[in-house]
């Protein structure tokens, strides 16, 4: 389909984006062909008009899981067996057909929200591939999806044995990850520290558990086949072991001292921020979220650290990418939206530098950059228009009017929401 897009207000994804009126963004073949000024005449395409909406680029999020929807624990429940569902997963042919349905519908959510790229950090076997496949090939609608398929972890490791292998040497660890790229995936995801979730004791949430010479291994093995690695980490020492043994996104994050900051900027490495996983279990009453009480103090910990992380990045110039670790208890597929206001509301960055972040920030960082996350000619026409000004208020963001992705237009889209979730959520914005 050809479209024009007129009487919009584009803001273009770049860092000092302001909003520009009396332009039409002219799409044809999935791409922005023109933005050029407003015509009263247009032929040969479906003209839409905005009636004054803004339209900018798609949201970007960098650190997403597939295969779990986010739905809050319930009261007096044992945690679950990660690993044994996997188990159960691995042999059976109708388990595995019912979750790949569920993450085609979580994908689609995604774009429904808003979000017209998402990258995946730690899925079930290859099926974060798969349904990035069905989608490049129009068999699915859904948001441009960079697949990390399974992890890495070790023994006792952050989700071991589920979302992630075991390796249990520098050789099994470059074999593991030589076995995920036969899986198609668009980077390896390596789990270098604990979490919040796996702590056992109050105080020690990401305790380092992957060898500084088996990340090492795994992340030559992977550049070695041309691929980046994002690493799950939540501690200084973590970091520390990342940056230095060649990992290239450091996911969620912690203080840093001036080795750290320096190691980041000779590596070319970025923190991705992720404090919507974190701020349940820090400032939910534990009546609300249903954790462990070891789990209130060492949340605290992660998003103070994921914050100062941040913000460190930020003052001395080193890209800072968002993602929001959808698939977390109450971090569900249509939330992005909140890890922007949090990004502005904790790490202090301005409307324009959030929205930046998530667009254009985000393409960079992930690599796509030649191909969207702005508004400019020759791009992909990945796009979402909202009624107000999200450079006054981010939340506008919650509800887009009208998705475009790859030039396939979506209008009015919807998702269905968990209503005890957003109201809980709600109060901390």
């Amino acid at each position: 389909m050809k479209y024009v897009l007129k009487n919009g207000i584009i803001l273009d994804g770049t860092r000092e984006m302001q909003p520009v009126s009396g332009m039409m963004i002219r799409i044809e073949d999935g791409k922005i062909k023109e933005i050029q000024p407003d015509e009263d005449r247009v032929s040969d395409c479906e003209v839409i008009d905005l009636k004054g909406a803004y339209v900018l680029p798609g949201l970007i999020n960098l650190h997403v899981h597939m295969a779990t929807s986010g739905k809050p624990p319930k009261a007096n429940k044992k945690p679950t067996n990660y690993k044994r569902l996997f188990q159960i997963l691995s042999r059976s042919r109708l388990v595995k057909f019912v979750l790949k349905r569920m993450l085609k519908g979580y994908a689609r959510t995604e774009l429904m929200s808003g979000v017209t790229t998402i990258r995946t950090v730690g899925g079930i076997l290859d099926m974060d591939a798969r349904i990035r496949d069905e989608i490049n090939d129009g068999k699915l609608i859904g948001p441009r999806i960079l697949a990390g398929n399974t992890g890495v972890s070790v023994p006792g490791g952050h989700f071991a044995g589920s979302i992630a292998t075991e390796a249990e040497s520098p050789e099994q660890a470059r074999e593991h990850v030589r076995q995920i790229a036969a899986t198609g995936p668009d980077h390896i995801k390596l789990m270098i520290t604990g979490g919040v979730m796996d702590a056992s004791e109050e105080g020690e949430p990401g305790v380092l558990r992957m060898p500084p010479e088996i990340v090492k291994a795994a992340c030559d093995e992977a550049h070695r086949l041309g691929y980046k690695v994002a690493a799950h980490v939540e501690s200084p020492e973590g970091v520390r072991v990342a940056l230095e043994n060649g990992v290239d996104t450091v996911e969620h994050g912690a203080k840093l001292d001036d080795n750290m900051i320096r190691l980041f900027k000779e590596r070319g490495a970025s923190p991705v921020c992720t404090i919507s996983p974190a701020l349940p279990y820090a400032v939910f009453d534990l009546s609300e979220s249903h954790a462990p009480a070891v789990a209130k103090k060492n949340g605290k910990i992660v998003m103070d650290g994921i914050i100062e992380c941040a913000r460190t990045c930020r003052e001395n110039g080193i890209p800072v990418g968002l993602g929001n670790d959808v698939g977390c208890p109450f971090i569900v597929h249509y939330n992005f939206w909140r890890e922007l206001c949090y990004y502005h509301k904790y790490v202090g960055a301005s409307n324009e530098e959030t929205l930046h972040t998530a667009t254009m920030g985000n393409a960079q960082i992930a690599g796509i950059d030649n191909e969207t996350g702005s508004l400019e000619k020759g791009k992909s026409a990945d796009l979402i228009v909202v009624k107000e000004n999200p450079l006054e208020d981010l939340t506008v963001l919650r509800s887009v009017s009208m998705v475009m992705v790859r030039g396939r237009l979506i209008r009015n889209p919807k998702v269905k929401r968990m209503k005890y979730v957003d109201d809980l959520l709600d109060r901390y914005m």
